[in-house]
């Protein structure tokens, strides 16, 4: 198997005779063995196993086999949620003392859990501009900077990152590029082949894609030679003396990273994924590239008619001709983007409410990236507590509104956006 459509239905569980043909649900915390040596062996990493679900189950691994595949990885781990994903991507490298070069346009809560969260832990963050040069970029590493941190497309600015350029500036200073992928998915975009070395998600968006299930994913993709730089990575290159002085990159060799990340982090932090929300995952992933390639065409559509729209101030959706991203859209998305865009309108705060208040279709809410339409105004939502200073520093515009299109039919969306309109303007 090698076509992404057929990856998507395939992946990471392939019944034999007999076996159920729907990845099953192993609900059960333990695992029997028949010898105490057995069970000892796992404990030692010196087997693979399953013993007890907070390391691993068997669902969740088929799950995560099928992401790493689609993304072209050599292995991945389900995690709680998206932020759960980030920070163990983070804190699988990192300990107290070292710092992190991250993009400034990502995510929100993303943003609080490396800028505020983790120097609490002792790891600085230095924040970039998604549009700075090589030098400015340089500029913000220090000797112990351990990884670089971007999203494919940022949330909720819907900037596209150009990560052939960001892994050449990493890696000429010994370290990974992390990249969040949860907007373009690995169906529109695979980071590893432009260089990136660990992709994340927050599968609660378009993998699940029905809003049901909460969760992330790390994946790894083999290629970053920690030992080049050996001294950057203690945690990874020598002794774990929790595990008799076990040494992941000796024993795991390419596997080093993913490996730690389950029997080191998983282990004592916890944060696993539970595996009926993993088999919730897998049947959005049956349908992740139809529902993409759908939700990208449509939203296309809408952006061509918002652009259009008297009523409208600006729009931003990296798939329209002229959008200040079209051209990196072209070259890491050529197939399409997401269904996400960043619209303002014109009237002000008040209007917005009047044009949100009356859609009826399309509907508020906090989530993103679903089979539903729906829309959130940061500055009085997720936001509200700042200023409009404030949301200019934090790179969010006053008006700016996250329109999300799902899978309804677009001349339906466009009419309930048009109908808003007209009503608000009243």
């Amino acid at each position: 198997m090698s076509k992404i459509d057929t990856l998507c239905v395939h992946a990471g569980y392939i019944p034999k005779k007999g076996e159920p043909r729907q990845l099953p649900i192993i609900q059960s915390t333990t695992f029997k063995y028949e010898t105490s040596d057995q069970m000892g062996r796992l404990f030692d990493l010196e087997e693979s196993g399953y013993f007890y679900t907070r390391l691993q189950n068997p669902t969740n691994d088929a799950v995560a086999a099928r992401i790493a595949a689609l993304e072209g990885g050599i292995g991945a781990v389900l995690t709680s949620s998206g932020q759960a994903a980030n920070l163990f991507a983070c804190l699988n490298i990192c300990e107290a003392g070292d710092h992190i070069v991250s993009l400034n346009n990502i995510y929100g809560g993303t943003v609080n859990l490396l800028g505020v969260t983790l120097p609490k832990m002792g790891i600085e963050v230095t924040f970039v501009n998604n549009d700075s040069t090589d030098e400015e970029i340089e500029a913000a590493f220090r000797p112990r900077t351990k990884l670089v941190f971007g999203e494919t497309i940022s949330n909720p600015g819907v900037e596209v990152l150009d990560i052939e350029r960001f892994a050449r500036i990493a890696h000429s200073h010994g370290v990974p590029l992390v990249v969040d992928n949860t907007f373009a998915t690995p169906v529109h975009c695979r980071p590893f082949e432009w260089g990136a070395d660990i992709v994340t998600h927050s599968t609660t968006k378009y993998i699940d894609g029905h809003g049901v299930s909460v969760g992330g994913c790390i994946v790894d993709s083999g290629n970053f030679d920690w030992n080049a730089n050996a001294d950057k990575f203690p945690g990874l290159c020598t002794p774990d003396e929790s595990y008799h002085g076990l040494v992941y990159t000796e024993r795991f060799g390419k596997a080093a990273f993913i490996t730690k990340a389950v029997t080191h982090l998983m282990r004592d932090l916890g944060s696993i994924q539970s595996p009926q929300n993993a088999f919730y995952l897998n049947l959005g992933l049956q349908t992740l590239h139809l529902r993409i390639r759908r939700v990208s065409d449509s939203a296309l559509k809408v952006a061509s008619f918002l652009q259009n729209h008297p009523a409208v101030a600006w729009v931003h959706y990296p798939d329209l001709p002229g959008d200040s991203q079209h051209e990196k859209q072209l070259k890491y998305l050529p197939e399409g983007s997401c269904g996400v865009m960043c619209l303002g309108l014109k009237g002000g705060r008040e209007f917005d409410n009047r044009f949100m208040d009356a859609l009826r279709l399309i509907t508020i809410e906090t989530h993103v990236a679903d089979c539903y339409s729906c829309i959130l105004h940061p500055a009085s939502h997720t936001h509200r507590q700042l200023s409009d200073e404030q949301l200019k520093a934090a790179g969010i515009a006053p008006d700016l509104m996250r329109l999300s299109i799902g899978l309804e039919d677009p001349e339906d969306i466009i009419a309930d956006i048009a109908n808003a309109l007209e009503a608000a303007s009243k």
